[in-house]
Parts: C-alpha cells; sequence; structure tokens
C-alpha cells in the first residue's frame, strides 16, 4: 500500500458490531456511522447482514468495500461448505492471510449461525468468543463490556444488543444510535 492509501485508510474510523447468545436467540447488531477523521460521511449504512440461505447473520467492522469483498468470498465458501461455518471462514481466514489481494484487505468480522459465533481477522483468526458475547470496531470494547454487565439480567439477546449499542454510543464518537439487528434462533 502507497503511503497515501495508508494515511487515507487510518482515517477512516470503524463502526461497533456485536453478538449475543442467550436464551436459544442470537443477535448480531451494529451502528451505521461512517466517519473519514473527524467527519460522519454516512449515518446509515447497514453493517449487519444475512449471508448464504439466510442462515448465517454477519456483521463487519472497516473498509466497507474491503468487508462487502470479505462477505462475498465468505458466501462463496457457504455454498461450498453448505451448513458447515466453522469450516467455511477457516477457508475464507486462509485465503485472506495468503492471498495477495485480500491480505490487502482492512476489515474484521464477525459471524454467527444457530450454532456458533466467530470473529475474523485479517491476520488468519478464527475465534470463538467466551460466553457467546463478542464486539469488534472502534466501540466493540464498550458494547461487550455493556453486553456482559447485561447477559445475567432479565433482557434477551436483541435487547442486550440495542442496550448495549446504545451504551457505546454514548461513550464512542465513532459510533451512532442507527442500529441493525438481526437474530436468529440459537441451537
Amino acid at each position: 500500500m502507497a503511503a497515501n492509501e495508508t494515511a487515507q485508510a487510518s482515517l477512516w474510523h470503524g463502526t461497533t458490531i456485536l453478538t449475543v447468545r442467550k436464551g436459544g436467540l442470537v443477535a448480531v447488531g451494529g451502528d451505521g456511522q461512517v466517519s473519514i477523521g473527524q467527519t460522519i460521511v454516512k449515518a446509515n449504512a447497514k453493517k449487519v447482514r444475512r449471508l448464504g440461505k439466510g442462515d448465517v447473520i454477519g456483521g463487519f467492522a472497516g473498509a466497507t468495500a474491503d468487508a462487502f469483498t470479505l462477505f462475498e468470498r465468505l458466501e462463496s465458501k457457504l455454498e461450498q461448505y453448505p451448513g458447515q461455518l466453522t469450516r467455511a471462514a477457516v477457508e475464507l481466514a486462509k485465503d485472506w492471510r495468503t492471498d495477495r489481494f485480500l491480505r490487502r484487505l482492512e476489515a474484521m468480522m464477525i459471524v454467527a449461525d444457530k450454532d456458533i459465533s466467530l470473529v475474523l481477522t485479517g491476520t488468519g483468526d478464527v475465534l470463538e468468543p467466551e460466553g457467546g458475547i463478542t464486539g469488534i470496531g472502534s466501540g466493540g470494547n464498550y458494547a461487550l463490556a455493556a453486553a456482559r454487565a447485561l447477559a445475567d439480567g432479565p433482557l434477551d439477546a436483541e435487547a442486550i444488543v440495542r442496550r448495549s449499542l446504545d451504551i457505546a454510543a454514548e461513550i464512542c464518537v465513532y459510533t451512532n444510535r442507527n442500529v441493525t439487528i438481526e437474530t436468529l434462533k440459537a441451537a
């Protein structure tokens, strides 16, 4: 990457993506803010969506075009390995780490199906969160902390994600309250 491209990429600030598994439900949510430096470029981006045949939810933090490239690649892997999210994710991570083009992509993903939630990174990581809760992006740790605090209470997975993203938006200037949440019945 040229120095100018690196400088430009560092100006793009992420988002907040959170997943929570609780009470037979998995919820993945994300805010809608896209920023360049200190400027909000878009407030209603959809960073969480269903993948494959609708049985996988994915959310991304990082460069939008890069994330959509990764979503397309993951969907291809899900077609190749139907019903095997972990296998598809590992195969994507291998490609992401070794392919010259993919190696340059700057994004992180959370993906979930009825059985498992995973975090995928460009360094080849495929991580299953402890306790079924994980967050990524600039406000990810704030949302993660809030979700862990709320997990033992009466709220269901979707409500925990919604409240945790709201808390993250109170703290992180790169996170807003325009959220998208997708849910699946968990195994």
